[in-house]
């Protein structure tokens, strides 16, 4: 991805979200200049991968397949000083973009529809192979009631509402087209992006950038 494109979709999400009163943290808008005034007393920053994280999911595509979050929080399986269990994030997420099917061996969360558009969620069993299985019916709770669906059974969260995603569910989810994009909310345990993820299908998580232009957003990835 271009690295021009990618302050656009930021600049974009950064609309979004103050439309809908939801503030970042300072180290948001923070700068390669700023960042280089930031000491160690800044590492949890830096060390747990919070802030900016946009992705295509290499697909070449991000407005069909990708998403954009901001990680608020979040501990670190990897490091003893940092003692947080949990993980805060927020996304927001396009008409019809795809986040492809994956799961988390180590991670439970939750996801919220804060606002905007509906979030249709499509839900799958793995087997012990870790492949999809397309057979046995889905549990999964939506707002704490425990319910049953067929495989691959697409499910509409509304705002306010919430589903919970079980280690080794299989998920995709995207905004419904027509309902303009949705503000979502990730309250999880700690969350381990480079070692957390199995894709059903082989994908890249963060990508390759072409720094086409100086960088106005740093990622969650990017040195700083």
């Amino acid at each position: 991805m271009k690295r021009s494109e990618i302050d656009q979709h930021i600049d974009r999400a950064v609309a979004f979200l103050n439309e809908h009163h939801f503030l970042l943290p300072p180290f948001a808008y923070w700068t390669t200049e700023d960042w280089k005034t930031k000491g160690p007393e800044y590492n949890e920053i830096r060390d747990n991968m919070l802030g900016w994280d946009l992705t295509d999911f290499g697909s070449g595509d991000f407005e069909k397949c990708g998403l954009l979050l901001f990680t608020l929080r979040n501990g670190n399986p990897h490091m003893e000083q940092y003692k947080k269990t949990y993980a805060e994030k927020v996304l927001v997420v396009q008409e019809d973009q795809i986040t492809p099917y994956h799961f988390h061996w180590y991670k439970m969360e939750d996801i919220i529809n804060r606002g905007g558009g509906n979030m249709l969620v499509q839900l799958y069993n793995s087997n012990p192979d870790e492949s999809v299985d397309k057979e046995s019916d889905v549990l999964v709770a939506v707002d704490g009631c425990r319910q049953r669906h067929k495989a691959g059974s697409i499910l509409r969260i509304h705002n306010g509402e919430s589903i919970t995603l079980t280690q080794g569910l299989y998920h995709s989810f995207w905004a419904e087209k027509g309902h303009g994009p949705a503000l979502l909310g990730e309250v999880s345990q700690t969350n381990d992006d480079n070692a957390d993820n199995r894709f059903a299908e082989p994908r890249g998580r963060f990508p390759a950038i072409d720094e086409d232009a100086p960088k106005h957003y740093l990622l969650c990835n990017d040195p700083r």
